[in-house]
Parts: structure tokens; C-alpha cells; sequence
């Protein structure tokens, strides 16, 4: 087995049987935001001929960082037989129908199928609306002699369903950061600079948790850190360190496996690694000098970077332009409807969000979402509007202009994700609310209340009933209430607070507070002695 990558998440699996390509991204993502690191627009022609030559496609979610829309359209073969994840709505498929494509294998969760030859795989799920309402999902390939587990991005909390399949060779994971906090929020610098450290912290510590649960015999980083190279953006890079970012590179994850005693394998665009029964052999297309040259002069590495792609960001800039519409009624006749289906939604983020969108010039455009009275209103209209919202998202009004023009049902992927925005809030993280925003459409917005619905239930029945665990000294219920993660694997004690390494989320030891969230307590007391 040989697996090279295609930078970001993109893997070329080859073996005698057949070959997997796996999550293959070359177009900048995110309106233009997000940049594979290192780059990956100058790989050899017998890599590309072997990629669009692969024997199978597997793509493990719909963020845009994964599924390069653009690029599949125009360089796979539509008959290619594509690995859908076993999701609980068919959208991922309708949305490959749409470019044409037309063969496609159902795989079961978590189930080992064949696919010819003794080439086999294992797709796991995660469901949660907080992965994307379609979901997100790590698959586990084997060639009856090797096993490579790429688990990009997902935050699986089942660790022993990705081992069961069998010792693994080699691990793919994610170790940086996919998400716009904290940087987009309006906090003051030396806040800032302590959350982006405590995020980056926390994706280590999950990654790590990762690492020891699947004992690999290689780890290879992956699926980030993106490259920011607009002009407005390019500080979110984290070069020497002492950046507000959560964007650590490959270097620094490689550094981490070391140190916990993890054999690591640094992988560029073109990297690959083969698998024997007796070795691990690793070949670069890059001379040593030129690869530590990406990581030791990356500023002038990403600086060239942009340079070469700066005619690319200008014609997309101007493509954004649009004519100021009537934004407010435009979204009142979209999210209404919606927020009447999703009465648990709109209740558990409670209070009003306030839109405002920012035309070039800074004229100034507030929308007052109020989620009480199933309402979008011109903020104009209503007293002490900014006070009474508890959260408030400012837009580029081009760009909110386009995102309504396209009636995007998900804005982390749209518009989010592209970190072209600021952000406040009051109180704490509320899941609600962004839950809210990526699920713009009647299906999605139906799965979001069941799910919404569930919780909230579960949290109020008096009867549920929980295994306990012992973590550092404290007796505390095994779930994490944010997403189910087990705290006997992903639990650990940092001064005054229980945390939970798979999101970050803390909990008052004290009290079982949740110091993340308002509404997920936990159940947690010292150990007797």
C-alpha cells in the first residue's frame, strides 16, 4: 500500500487492488480564504494522471475544503464509482448528482465492505448538526496486508470503533485549527492572544488522544493548516508563533508526536508514503533544502504565494459586486418560515441576533433577528436594538448579498468559514445559534429541531441514567453533555476545571458549571479518600 498526498485532506490510495481518492481540494475554498498549505498547483503530471485515473472517490463531507466542487466537475470520469458515508439525508449525493455524477456505493456505518480484490473499507460517521448537518466521516482502508485510517477532520468520540477493524499502519488526522474563533470576534488583543494559545492547546490535546487510541505505526499530519493570503486575512497565518491564530503548522504537530513518543512523517503536496510488512519508506518531490525552506522562510514562501495568485483573488474580488437589495425582506421571507419549524431551536438560543451588513463606502444596514417572536425586522424599527441582541455578526454587504443571492443553506460553508466577518457575543459559546445558521433549509432545519429537541430532553428527564468515571481525583458522569465524548478518554483536569479535549469544552469542578455554555452542566464530585 502507498498512500501520497494531495495536500490539505487529499490522499491518492494505491494498492494492487485499486486505487482511493480520497477528499481532493486544489481551488481556493471559502471565498477565496483558504489556500491549500504548503501548495499544491505544481504536482508532476504522472500524479495527475494518476488521480484522475483513481478507481474509486471518496469524499468525507461537504465543506468546501473537501469537496472542491469545481475540480471534480471538470477532472473525474462521471461514471466513477463514489464511497457515499452512510449520512441520514441523501444530500451529499444529490449534490454529486448535480455535477454529473452517477455511480454511486452505499456503505453501512462503520461496516467493512469489500469493494474487489481484498481491497476493502470502513466508513464511520459522525451525525451531530454540530459536524454539518450532513455530516462528517473518517474511512479505514485495508488491502488485506495494511491498513490506513484517514480520519481528516472528524471529531469521532468512538475511538475503539476506528481500532476495531485491526492494527493500523497509517493514521491521517487533523491537528490545526477549521474554524473562525476566536479571531473573527471582538475581543482585545491580550484576550485574544490567550484563547487562540488555549485553542491551539486543545486541538493538540484531541489530536494526541487520537494518536494513543489508534496506535499507529506512522502519524501523518494533515487536513490544515489552510494558507491565508489576501491581504486582509494573511495575519491569521501563524508563522513565528506570536500570531492570534490557530493555524499551527505541520512542523509543530511533528514536534508534539515526538515529544509523547509517536513516530510522525512530515507529508507535502506530492509526499509519498509506502507501507511494508517490515518498513516505512517516505519519498518527497522536493529536495530536503527546498522543503525546510516552506517552514523556515514562511512568510516569503506565502508572500510568493500570493503573489502568483493575486490576478486569481482580483478577478474574484470584483465578482463578488452586487446592487444593494432589500436585504431585510429578502431574509424575513427565507428565515421565518424556518424559525416557525424550529421552535427548540429558537428558544435555546434566546436572545435576538443582530445582522449587520456594511456596504464599501461603510454605509450601514442592521437586520434584528428575533428568534422570540419567529421574526426578521429592520433594527431600525426596534428600540435599543443593539442592546437586546446577544449576538451580532457584521458582513461585507457584497457578500451578504451573495450569500442570499444563492440561497445558501449552510453559511459556516458560505460565508463563515471565509473568516471575512467579526463577530460578538454576550454570554457564552451557544451551539444554537450557529447550528441555526447552517441549516437554511427545511430538511436541514428538521434535522437541527429533532436534534435540538432531543437534548433538551434528555437534559430535563430525571431519569436518565449515567455510567460514572473517575478523572483526576473526581467522580464525574461519563458523557460530555456538548457531543457525547466519553470523559474517561477525552476528560482531563487543568486547575479548577474538568475539560473535555475533544471540543475544548470546560466544566467547574466545583460545581459542574459549564463555563463554555449556559445550559450543559455535568454531574462531577471529588473521589472519597
Amino acid at each position: 500500500m502507498r498512500a501520497t498526498s494531495l495536500g490539505h485532506a487529499g490522499i491518492l490510495i494505491e494498492c494492487e487492488a485499486g486505487s482511493i481518492l480520497c477528499d481532493p481540494w486544489f481551488e481556493p475554498a471559502f471565498l477565496g480564504s483558504w489556500f491549500v498549505f504548503p501548495r499544491n498547483d505544481q504536482l508532476d503530471e504522472d500524479l495527475l494522471r494518476r488521480i484522475e485515473q483513481a478507481d474509486y472517490l471518496y469524499i468525507s463531507h461537504l465543506h468546501g475544503d473537501h469537496h472542491d466542487a469545481h475540480w471534480l466537475k471538470h477532472h473525474l470520469r462521471r461514471d466513477i464509482p463514489i464511497l457515499l458515508p452512510d449520512y441520514p439525508t441523501s444530500e451529499q449525493q444529490r449534490e454529486l448528482e448535480h455535477l454529473g455524477f452517477t455511480n454511486f456505493i452505499r456503505t453501512e456505518n462503520g461496516v467493512e465492505q469489500d469493494l474487489q480484490d481484498g481491497l476493502s473499507v470502513a466508513i464511520h460517521v459522525e451525525t451531530s448538526i454540530t459536524d454539518g448537518p450532513g455530516g462528517d466521516s473518517a474511512i479505514v482502508v485495508s488491502d488485506g496486508a495494511h491498513r490506513l485510517v484517514n480520519q481528516n477532520d472528524c471529531r469521532t468520540h468512538d475511538l475503539a470503533a476506528l481500532r476495531s477493524h485491526g492494527p493500523v499502519d497509517l493514521h491521517w488526522l487533523q491537528y490545526s485549527g477549521a474554524i473562525w474563533y476566536p479571531m473573527v470576534y471582538e475581543f482585545g488583543a491580550a484576550e485574544m492572544a490567550e484563547l487562540c494559545s488555549s485553542k491551539v492547546e486543545s486541538q493538540g490535546a484531541r489530536a494526541l488522544k487520537y494518536v494513543e487510541a489508534l496506535d499507529a505505526r506512522c502519524v501523518v499530519p494533515s487536513a490544515g493548516p489552510p494558507a491565508f493570503l489576501d491581504d486582509g486575512l494573511f495575519e491569521l497565518n501563524m508563522i513565528s508563533g506570536d500570531e492570534a491564530s490557530i493555524f499551527p503548522d505541520q512542523r509543530w504537530f511533528l514536534n508534539q508526536l515526538s515529544a509523547a513518543g509517536h513516530h510522525g512523517v512530515l507529508a507535502i503536496p506530492g509526499t509519498t508514503i509506502s507501507v511494508a510488512t517490515d518498513d516505512i519508506s517516505v519519498t518527497h518531490p522536493l529536495p530536503p533544502s527546498e522543503i525546510d525552506a516552506i517552514f523556515d522562510d514562511k512568510r516569503g514562501y506565502l508572500q510568493q504565494y500570493r503573489s502568483d495568485w493575486q490576478p486569481w483573488l482580483d478577478e474574484l474580488h470584483a465578482s463578488w459586486r452586487r446592487e444593494p437589495t432589500d436585504l431585510v425582506a429578502r431574509i424575513a421571507a427565507w428565515w421565518e418560515p424556518l424559525m416557525a419549524k424550529a421552535p427548540t431551536v429558537c428558544d435555546m438560543i434566546g436572545e435576538p441576533i443582530l445582522i449587520r451588513a456594511v456596504d464599501d463606502d461603510g454605509a450601514l444596514l442592521e437586520i434584528f433577528v428575533d428568534v422570540r417572536m419567529r421574526q426578521v425586522l429592520d433594527a431600525s424599527t426596534v428600540d435599543d436594538a443593539s442592546s437586546k441582541a446577544g449576538f451580532r455578526f457584521t458582513f461585507p454587504r457584497d457578500l451578504l448579498e451573495m450569500t442570499v443571492d444563492n440561497a445558501a443553506v449552510d453559511w459556516s460553508n458560505s460565508l463563515l468559514l471565509s473568516c471575512r466577518f467579526s463577530a460578538w457575543r454576550r454570554g457564552p459559546y451557544n451551539e444554537y445559534v450557529y447550528n441555526f445558521l447552517k441549516s437554511l433549509s427545511v430538511e436541514r432545519m428538521a434535522r437541527t429541531e429533532e436534534e435540538a429537541r432531543s437534548k433538551v430532553l434528555a437534559q430535563l428527564s430525571t431519569h436518565q441514567v449515567d455510567d460514572e468515571v473517575e478523572v483526576g481525583g473526581f467522580i464525574v458522569q461519563r458523557r460530555c453533555p456538548h457531543r457525547n465524548a466519553d470523559f474517561s478518554v477525552f476528560g482531563e483536569i487543568d486547575g479548577d476545571d474538568l475539560v473535555c479535549t475533544l471540543h475544548g469544552w470546560r466544566f467547574d469542578t466545583a460545581t459542574g458549571r459549564c463555563r463554555t455554555s449556559d445550559d450543559h452542566p455535568v454531574r462531577i464530585r471529588r473521589q472519597e479518600t
